[in-house]
């Protein structure tokens, strides 16, 4: 093969690898085990995804940035409904790669996640990957509700469901912020009424 073939070829395929894109694990995969610090009314501790399931299901839901519309949107219906998740026996984490300080002060604002919801910090977006989650970076000066610069990369919002056994019910994607709510818990009041 002649040199100009040769890097030709090593370029097709490096423009290959950078063009495929994840694909978020689906129903019946196993979730990945995963701890890391989370917020809960404005205070920070270790979250451990296999001791959260030890007592039911868990919404694992990924979002791009506390602060901003549609993540608003989300956190605040999700603390509407955490009473029904909690009938149903299933509870909530919400992960995004904000730092553990914002996502102090998001989980404790009344108008969002309002002490009800705990949200994760997934700083290097390992978590994200692991499911299959693309991870982005945010364009250069965004700014969230606040006028605060967002100086992290994001995550493409989606929801798994999963079960106690570790395996995931259901994913979530492509529709409204208040869809993933909406499906999310009728999935685990679904599971309720199902079990023996």
């Amino acid at each position: 093969m002649s040199i100009i073939k040769y890097g030709l070829a090593t370029m097709m395929l490096a423009a290959g690898s950078f063009t495929a894109t994840a694909a978020p694990l689906s129903a019946g995969k196993s979730a990945p085990a995963f701890s890391a610090p989370a917020s809960l009314n404005g205070i920070a501790a270790d979250y451990s995804l296999t001791q959260a399931l030890s007592t039911g299901p868990v919404v694992v839901y990924f979002y791009p940035s506390a602060f901003t519309g549609g993540c608003n949107l989300q956190a605040h219906l999700f603390s509407e409904n955490s009473e029904r998740f909690a009938a149903a026996g299933a509870s909530v984490v919400g992960v995004s790669l904000d730092s553990i300080d914002r996502l102090n002060a998001f989980s404790a604002d009344p108008q969002y996640c309002a002490g009800k919801v705990r949200v994760a910090s997934d700083l290097d977006g390992t978590i994200a990957r692991r499911f299959g989650l693309q991870v982005s970076d945010n364009p250069p000066g965004k700014t969230d509700t606040r006028g605060q610069r967002i100086d992290h990369a994001r995550v493409e919002r989606t929801t798994f469901v999963v079960g106690r056994d570790g395996r995931i019910i259901e994913t979530i994607s492509g529709v409204s912020p208040a869809e993933h709510v909406s499906r999310a818990l009728q999935i685990v009041e679904a599971l309720l009424r199902s079990a023996p």
